[in-house]
């Protein structure tokens, strides 16, 4: 196994044009990169003997808005070797004027799901995903709930439930 100094120079020197930043801390190896090529990065990833990243552990979303991100939203993708027992974050920024990425369902079928949350509760496309619809909200419901713009009193949603009083819950 290469040590994450020599994994991170390989990424760097394959995808010099994608790669935003990297980092090293306490043993996981972390790549901000662009969302054009998360595809190839990924692919790249789990095939390549060094890497071998085999295992998509988790596939979420964040909202950067005023925290300084190098775009509004990311797509982070967390990856595990279990070959050479190593785990890699691939941080892919996705700007909110057009807020799509490619979908990466074929490569691990865990992110079918993954991506369909992402999409429900950010409002994030994934291109060419297989069955892109609402995982957790109904299907009428409008608006992205994770966002950090979305209204903490919901869309009018609140207003439609029965009032409960505090007393009478046991």
């Amino acid at each position: 196994m290469a040590a994450n100094s020599e994994l991170i120079q390989k990424i760097r020197i394959q995808f010099c044009t994608c790669v935003l930043d990297t980092k090293d801390r306490q043993g996981q190896i972390t790549i901000a990169v662009k969302r054009d090529c998360i595809e190839t990065l990924l692919h790249f990833l789990r095939d390549d003997p060094d890497f071998a990243c085999d295992f998509l552990m988790d596939l979420c979303g964040v909202d950067y808005l005023e925290m300084g991100g190098f775009e509004r939203f990311a797509v982070v993708y967390h990856l595990y070797s279990r070959q050479h027992n190593h785990r890699i974050r691939i941080k892919a920024f996705v700007p909110e004027n057009d807020p799509r990425i490619d979908t990466v369902s074929h490569l691990w079928a865990a992110a079918n799901w993954a991506e369909r949350e992402v999409y429900d509760m950010y409002g994030i496309e994934f291109d060419h995903h297989p069955d892109l619809r609402r995982i957790l909200n109904p299907d009428d419901f409008s608006g992205s709930p994770l966002r950090k713009d979305f209204p903490l009193e919901g869309i009018g949603y609140r207003e439609s439930f029965p009032k409960i009083e505090r007393s009478s819950i046991q």
